[in-house]
């Protein structure tokens, strides 16, 4: 196994806590970014300090200056970045209308402009290597949208169309960049769900506001019923990480409920988008 240079943002908690952990007992050297480390997450940062291999740092994703402070302090220390994983973000539920235009743009800031902050950062070194991975924390949500999580879903496929069109661009520079879309999981996501801020249209709705409590708890019977494992998700990057570079799936299905449907929708566009790139003359980039 070689060792890697990996850069995860929002490590303390979920997925990128497990990543972090994970990649460090690999023998990767991994930077393990969250925000407030000296404050609500001065426990967790001190933990994930403490375990070999791991260096902690302080980021804000929304911050453009903060992002490219750590990456170029990874740079400068290790001398290059070999995996970005852009795990930072959060849920948001409730009826669509009651997000404000602010709620919008804050669910797509960290969502979705933050996961493109750390891309374009890390791209010049990337490219300055001739290699390079991003793996981009999707969700099953960024293929099709379920009702009561809309706006979060418009952001996971905002992600996706990121990925999808820059996969393309940079692997004939040696870069891959690629998705993973779980499922739900048992993870402290769930425990900080955002919601809109104008609750005063859900008079209007009737019974059907009461609709997003019912789907609440019908995911927490789920994970009592099905037990889903988190450490799959951490699971499928470290596979990601172990392909060889061109050969590393696009999308990357961690779901054991509805993960067949997204793999049969993630098999009819590729079949679809083989055709498109081919009929453009740039069937190149397939290869």
């Amino acid at each position: 196994m070689t060792n890697k240079v990996v850069l995860i943002t929002g490590t303390n908690s979920g997925f990128g806590y497990l990543t972090a952990k994970g990649a460090a007992e690999r023998g990767h050297t991994v930077y393990a970014t969250m925000r407030e480390t000296e404050g609500r997450n001065a426990e967790k940062a001190k933990e994930l300090n403490g375990i070999e291999n791991i260096n902690v740092l302080d980021l804000d994703v929304t911050d453009v200056d903060g992002v490219n402070n750590v990456v170029n302090e990874v740079i400068e220390k290790e001398g290059r970045i070999d995996v970005l994983v852009n795990n930072a973000g959060y849920f948001g539920g409730g009826l669509a209308e009651s997000y404000s235009a602010e709620d919008v743009e804050k669910m797509f800031d960290v969502n979705v402009k933050g996961t493109w902050r750390t891309i374009k950062s890390s791209l010049p070194q990337m490219r300055k290597q001739g290699e390079g991975l991003i793996i981009n924390t999707s969700s099953g949500l960024g293929r099709f949208s379920a009702p009561f999580m809309t706006v979060y879903n418009g952001s996971k496929f905002a992600v996706e169309g990121l990925t999808e069109g820059l996969h393309y661009e940079v692997r004939p520079l040696g870069v891959d960049v690629v998705l993973v879309q779980p499922g739900a999981f048992p993870t402290e996501i769930f425990s900080k769900v955002a919601s809109g801020s104008d609750q005063k249209v859900t008079e209007g709705y009737g019974e059907l506001a009461n609709l997003p409590e019912q789907v609440t708890a019908g995911m927490g019977e789920m994970f009592n019923t099905m037990k889903p494992d988190p450490q799959m998700v951490p699971d499928a990057i470290f596979k990601l990480m172990d392909t060889p570079k061109g050969e590393r799936p696009l999308r990357t299905v961690v779901d054991g409920m509805t993960g067949q449907f997204v793999e049969k929708a993630n098999d009819d566009v590729k079949e679809g988008y083989a055709n498109f790139l081919s009929a453009f003359g740039m069937g190149d980039l397939l290869k």
